[in-house]
């Protein structure tokens, strides 16, 4: 109590962040905490599901359960049609975020529809792909319908090669495009002879040796690499450094093995020139981690969190197929040299899968250096942020942990409770897309899921 009297004032203001302004310009140590009560109709909600509190916790120890015991294994690169059928069987196009029709895409979304259905060969040029697009000549479909995803625009369709993650201790697979790159990519939108042609290569040259390597090694697998790169600097969104080469490192000499000459020079070349290879890895592997844990009645545990540049879109496992969605946000961040946010295009791709399993902007702390390239502050605002994430989540990951925080885990298991009563809403390291088709990206930030859609997902659970 002594030292308490005697020593400098230390202050943690919560809600009005007026307050704190005015202790800091005085010279006093203040932490501000965001804050708000929840809606009068959010609390008579809590107040209402709590009579069958015994379910949700019943029902959130075997979701959790489920995440937690996940076995992921990078093992294998396939072409999409031959993992999804329905790619071959019609003109369909999978998309990152939940359900859009044409007329409500965003310019960078419409770019890389225009861009791939011109490399699948059902259009002759842009112009004409446009017209396709526009008449309903091409189905689309969300990636996550299909046990897939893709970063930013999330562009999946027939030819292209997709990485294979299984989750082996439930059997079942996840699927993501390979990382194209850094630069003008169809995942910012992108959609010249330059995308094609790398898209081409990947699709006959790279994922083929990929996938021979991955199949010689008899795959990887990830939660142990996860481990590594969170102790290395990773937080597996917007920094894969230490990921990406960690993956080389094992599968270089299956490389060496099944490739030869001028390909695998190239194919070496490519991963070491790209720190975000691991990107796509990771977004499989979130997706395989989760999808055991939806349809469990009475789970509030979020099993997914995507955005399409327009909604932002949630499912939460007790709640089914269902999407809840809002208008997506703008990121915060920094803009590279000749671009502002006048730029920008709103929060885009299935990405936010990593936050969603408690890795990106919920493991901050493990990866300071990410701070300030999203423009998220310092050391102590990364540990803030993962912090704050675990306010909103049920558990502490065992197997990943952050050596800033005395080796504690990674937040896991949002659930949608929590973010209602705190009014917390998930934070989400991202790249930033320019609002234009064909410019790629622009910067790099945090965005903040709409509370919107927790307060909907609530508001359905009460429901008879």
């Amino acid at each position: 109590m002594r030292s308490l009297l005697t020593g400098p004032v230390r202050v943690v203001n919560i809600g009005l962040p007026a307050f704190a302004r005015e202790l800091a310009a005085n010279g006093a140590a203040v932490a501000q905490v965001d804050w708000a009560p929840p809606r009068a109709e959010l609390v008579s909600v809590l107040a209402k599901i709590s009579s069958f509190e015994a379910k949700m916790e019943k029902a959130n120890r075997e979701a959790l359960g489920r995440i937690l015991s996940a076995e992921p294994v990078l093992a294998d690169v396939r072409r999409a049609g031959e993992l999804i059928p329905e790619l071959d069987a019609s003109r369909l196009m999978l998309h990152a975020g939940p359900p859009i029709e044409w007329a409500r895409m965003c310019g960078p979304l419409r770019g890389a529809v225009c861009g791939a259905i011109v490399f699948e060969g059902w259009a002759a040029d842009l112009a004409a792909a446009e017209a396709l697009a526009a008449s309903g000549g091409v189905r689309f479909a969300p990636n996550h319908h299909h046990g897939a995803v893709g970063p930013m625009t999330g562009i999946t369709t027939r030819s292209m090669p997709l990485l294979i993650v299984e989750n082996r201790a439930f059997g079942n697979r996840a699927w993501c495009a390979l990382n194209e790159g850094l630069g003008k990519v169809m995942r910012f939108g992108g959609n010249d002879a330059e995308v094609l042609g790398r898209l081409a290569w990947l699709r006959d040259e790279f994922g083929p040796l990929f996938g021979a390597a991955l199949r010689a090694a008899g795959g990887v697998p990830l939660n142990p690499l996860i481990a590594r790169g969170l102790a290395m600097g990773d937080e597996m969104h917007q920094r894969n450094v230490a990921c990406t080469s960690l993956l080389t490192r094992i599968l270089s000499p299956y490389f060496a093995e099944k490739g030869n000459g001028n390909s695998l020079v190239k194919a070496l070349q490519f991963i070491a020139g790209n720190d975000q290879f691991f990107l796509n890895v990771a977004m499989a592997m979130g997706k395989s981690i989760l999808d055991p844990a939806q349809d469990i009645a009475h789970s509030t545990v979020v099993t997914a969190m995507c955005r399409n540049g327009t909604d932002f879109g949630i499912r939460v496992s007790g709640l089914g197929a269902r999407w809840f969605t809002a208008p997506v946000e703008m990121p915060q961040g920094l803009y590279f040299p000749g671009f502002s946010a006048a730029d920008a295009n709103p929060d885009m791709g299935d990405s936010a899968i990593l936050e969603t399993i408690g890795l990106g902007a919920f493991a901050m702390a493990a990866a300071p250096a990410v701070a300030g390239f999203v423009g998220a502050g310092g050391f102590n605002d990364a540990l803030g942020y993962t912090r704050a994430m675990a306010e909103i989540t049920l558990a502490r990951h065992p197997k990943w942990t952050i050596p800033a925080l005395e080796f504690a885990g990674t937040p896991a298991g949002i659930d949608i409770r929590r973010v209602a009563e705190t009014g917390i809403a998930p934070a989400i390291n991202t790249g930033i897309a320019h609002r234009k088709a064909g410019v790629g990206q622009v910067g790099a930030g945090v965005a903040r899921a709409p509370l919107a859609c927790f307060e909907q997902a609530l508001l359905a659970f009460a429901q008879p």
